[in-house]
């Protein structure tokens, strides 16, 4: 069987990146008025993603090769994350301060720091979007796209973080999903939808059950 981890990750990076009708990105002259209103955007996805407590949303992945599947996710601030991919025995968590992909169908785990890869723009409260980010422009004004890379560490990856605008969303941003590519310009897509804010979800959500023999621990 395909390793399918390699469908959401290239180790060490994630890799995600997202089907979007938008216009296609065209570059936009920079004036003062759009300079304050790219700095009101920036704080703006930094406050959507920082106001957010929990989020339950289902999620549809398509790979560099257009496979695609889906399944249910669960987001805890500051640092938890749980992709579960039901019927597909694939599990990816995160618990604050790691991320593990859980392959039950081969009984093998991986994992990697949370800091190391696109996704820490998301799960580490102390990275401000605004001051790594930039945004990129969609051509349409409706939709927000801030892109976080951090310079010191190339090998990290690149993360597109793609809004919706709406007004009752926190910081008025909804997020729609977000574009990864690591430094081979690996990308696959994720889609989130059927968003809920601020439900209780227990800790233990972000818990796993370890496939692998005691001995090979």
């Amino acid at each position: 069987m395909t390793n399918a981890f390699t469908r959401f990750v290239r180790a060490p990076l994630l890799s995600a990146a997202l089907v979007l009708p938008l216009a296609t990105f065209a570059p936009i002259a920079t004036t003062p008025a759009l300079a304050q209103s790219a700095a009101s955007d920036l704080a703006s996805a930094n406050k959507a993603i920082r106001a957010i407590t929990t989020l339950r949303a289902d999620f549809t992945q398509t790979d560099r090769n257009g496979q695609v599947q889906g399944g249910k996710l669960l987001w805890k601030q500051p640092g938890q994350i749980r992709f579960d991919y039901g019927a597909n025995d694939l599990l990816i968590v995160a618990d604050g301060r790691s991320l593990y992909m859980i392959d039950y169908q081969v009984a093998q785990v991986q994992r990697w720091p949370i800091r190391n890869s696109p996704l820490g723009a998301l799960l580490d409260p102390s990275r401000d979007i605004s001051s790594y980010g930039k945004l990129a422009p969609t051509g349409d004004p409706r939709i927000v796209s801030v892109e976080v890379r951090d310079a010191k560490h190339p090998e990290y990856g690149v993360i597109n973080l793609v809004f919706t605008r709406k007004p009752s969303a926190p910081g008025g941003l909804e997020l729609y999903g977000w574009v990864a590519r690591d430094a081979q310009g690996n990308r696959t897509n994720i889609r989130l939808t059927n968003l809920s804010y601020g439900g209780a979800i227990a800790n233990s959500a972000f818990k796993w059950r370890d496939p692998r023999p005691t001995t090979r621990r």
